[in-house]
């Protein structure tokens, strides 16, 4: 069985956006020792066109095969004219309004998300699934994800987009290890309680 992994940014207090979903003020802290932690331990997370200016495009998956993302995430990429922002994966966007992806080899999920989410882990071969977000198909698939890698940036938000767009329900996940870097960014990974 493969593992679905919520590898997502987040502030401080938890959100993974401004109110519009917008985490650009964050995009300062992917700099030095955590850059080179990207690079080299989740290479796959970063979009073709950063591998490309990284010089790491051909560097290759370590622990992702396959991509699900939401139609926002998905739509910042069409809106700088990338149509596959993660080539180098097997790409899924969930989405109710785009009928057909204008990229290539992308597969479109109009309906029944956590069934082709389960589909997807059932399968025998290959690297695990990375959940590039955003809230609400993460609320949506919460009960599928086997591992959360939270980066946390240092800022305080105050509100905006949470990391699950879900009603109330208490998860429990257990903490399997934390990362610090000299910029102030924490990265931290759980697993599912079983």
């Amino acid at each position: 069985m493969r593992k679905l992994t919520y590898f997502i940014a987040c502030s401080i207090d938890g959100f993974i956006g401004d109110p519009d979903g917008d985490a650009s003020s964050m995009f300062g802290f992917v700099a030095d020792d955590y850059l080179e932690f990207l690079k080299s331990e989740y290479p796959e997370t970063i979009p073709v066109q950063g591998r490309e200016a990284l010089g790491i495009q051909n560097a290759p998956n370590e622990h992702f095969d396959t991509v699900v993302q939401g139609r926002a995430s998905y739509q910042l990429a069409l809106d700088a004219g990338i149509t596959s922002p993660y080539a180098h994966l097997r790409e899924h966007v969930a989405s109710r309004t785009l009928e057909q992806a204008p990229g290539t080899g992308v597969e479109i999920i109009a309906d029944d998300l956590v069934g082709r989410v389960r589909a997807l882990k059932a399968e025998e071969h290959g690297l695990g699934i990375y959940l590039c977000g955003g809230s609400r198909i993460a609320g949506e698939l919460l009960d599928e994800i086997d591992e959360l890698v939270i980066k946390t940036y240092p800022q305080v938000y105050g509100s905006g987009m949470p990391m699950f767009g879900s009603g109330f329900a208490v998860t429990d996940f257990t903490l399997d290890g934390v990362r610090t870097f000299g910029n102030g960014v924490l990265v931290r990974k759980y697993s599912r309680k079983r």
